[in-house]
């Protein structure tokens, strides 16, 4: 029985990170063994602010087999918060998970999007086939998982209310894509971490896709317009962008300067949050399974802003 009410021991790569920062808060609060795989070259205030939390660091990288495996042997589960930019940098992990066997859990940096359900693979330059070329990997080698699709993090195009360019809401003219009324799901960095924690010893999310759709967090442009315009009292002049206008836009700007409007597209034209049905497509709803986590909402995003 006292085997059964340990707490599996977590490493968590991408640890000085933000988000890995905050999984790591939420491993150690969760009573987790956490350990981080360090770089040589990390800072010693980062090293000790890990360490003060009650994290046992292991020096390593993502391209160090020897490293990687010497981790992987210590814990139960691995968390990777790498950039998405990096995101093929897993492959040896996944290799050193398969050949130990140990692992009870693999969490792979995906979060965001699930990139099997996006429609933009003509316009992402590999954004979202790297993502599923790590998921194809995983499950070809029987690896246990569970993958985290939060939608977009509130600090991505949420601080500008959905404007390319801008570092702070429009307070006159604001531009809307679309008609305006589809929904895109925003999560705050550090609800997702809380909600990833939640799942590592959760049989109901074992080899599932977490989906974080937070109710209130679920809103269209035309939503976040008139959040905004409530807080400042004021109405915006509104000038609508149409599908043909922003493609036109996002193939005359070279990349990466046209990816925030990529993403634009996908959440606020082709429905990539929300056109499929969570159950049906196999995964389950972290917000309904994990009530008691509290996150931000994004009208308390917004009051941030003012």
């Amino acid at each position: 029985m006292e085997e059964e009410k340990k707490k599996s021991r977590v490493l968590i790569i991408g640890a000085t990170g933000r988000l890995g920062n905050y999984l790591t808060r939420f491993s150690i609060e969760s009573g987790h063994p956490t350990f981080a795989l360090i770089r040589n070259s990390t800072s010693s205030a980062k090293l000790k602010s890990l360490s003060d939390a009650g994290v046992t660091l292991l020096k390593g990288s993502l391209e160090d087999e020897g490293s990687l495996e010497e981790a992987v042997s210590k814990v139960d589960v691995v968390i990777s918060a790498i950039p998405s930019k990096h995101v093929l940098d897993q492959k040896l992990l996944i290799k050193v998970i398969k050949q130990a066997g140990s692992i009870k859990r693999f969490i792979p940096a995906e979060y965001g999007a699930n990139p099997d359900k996006t429609q933009i693979s003509d316009l992402d330059h590999g954004f979202y086939s790297k993502k599923c070329e790590i998921k194809r990997m995983i499950e070809s080698e029987g690896i246990p998982y569970t993958y985290i699709c939060c939608g977009l993090f509130m600090r991505i195009l949420l601080p500008s209310l959905v404007q390319p360019g801008l570092q702070s809401p429009p307070i006159d003219k604001v531009t809307v894509y679309g008609d305006g009324n589809v929904k895109a799901v925003f999560v705050n960095d550090v609800d997702v971490a809380a909600f990833t924690i939640k799942t590592i010893d959760d049989p109901r999310t074992l080899n599932k896709t977490l989906y974080l759709r937070p109710p209130e967090n679920i809103c269209s442009m035309n939503d976040l317009v008139e959040l905004w315009e409530g807080k400042i009292e004021k109405k915006l002049e509104k000038t609508f962008v149409t599908e043909n206008q922003l493609l036109k836009t996002i193939k005359e700007t070279p990349y990466p300067d046209n990816m925030e409007m990529v993403f634009i597209y996908s959440v606020f034209i082709k429905r990539d949050h929300t056109y499929f049905d969570i159950e049906s497509s196999g995964g389950v709803n972290g917000t309904e399974l994990y009530p008691d986590v509290k996150y931000m909402t994004v009208s308390e995003f917004l009051d941030t802003l003012l």
